[in-house]
């Protein structure tokens, strides 16, 4: 399952990305027009900057901006990012494998065969999407959208 955190952290990437040509745009302004705690976005925020998605300025006219174009944020970095491994079985995770305590035989086991099949398609959606891509599908379906006035 999405957790609340990495949901946030790509609805406020969708909304920099869609206001790309605004100057930056504050923590509070964002975390109010998408429905998101602002506390809880400034964590988000700070994982997202440190990890090079956001560029940051400070002072009176402060903000964030995007610092990679919406078309190079895949949202499989994001999702790892924010919730870490996409796995939703130790045994079936690339990155942070551990063998199940209760498997009695692993090479033959068919909830890790199962689960493999399900993070191969799920990688494949999360590699072969970003940003960018989720705003011209929202846009396809929704072409009132309006976005913020700069």
């Amino acid at each position: 399952m999405l957790s609340k955190k990495a949901k946030y952290a790509i609805k406020a990437l969708i909304f920099l990305a869609k206001n790309v040509d605004s100057p930056p745009l504050p923590v509070s302004k964002i975390a109010g027009l998408e429905k998101i705690p602002k506390k809880y976005l400034e964590v988000v925020f700070l994982e997202l900057r440190n990890a090079g998605y956001l560029f940051s300025k400070k002072g009176i006219s402060g903000g964030y901006v995007l610092s990679k174009p919406a078309q190079e944020i895949f949202l499989v970095a994001i999702v790892r990012l924010m919730d870490g491994p996409i796995a939703r079985v130790s045994c079936a995770s690339a990155f942070h494998y551990r063998s199940c305590d209760e498997c009695l035989d692993e090479a033959t086991c068919s909830i890790k065969k199962v689960y493999l099949k399900i993070r191969e398609e799920e990688l494949k959606i999360l590699s072969g999407t970003s940003i960018a891509d989720m705003i011209s599908a929202r846009q396809s379906t929704n072409p009132d959208l309006v976005l913020l006035d700069s």
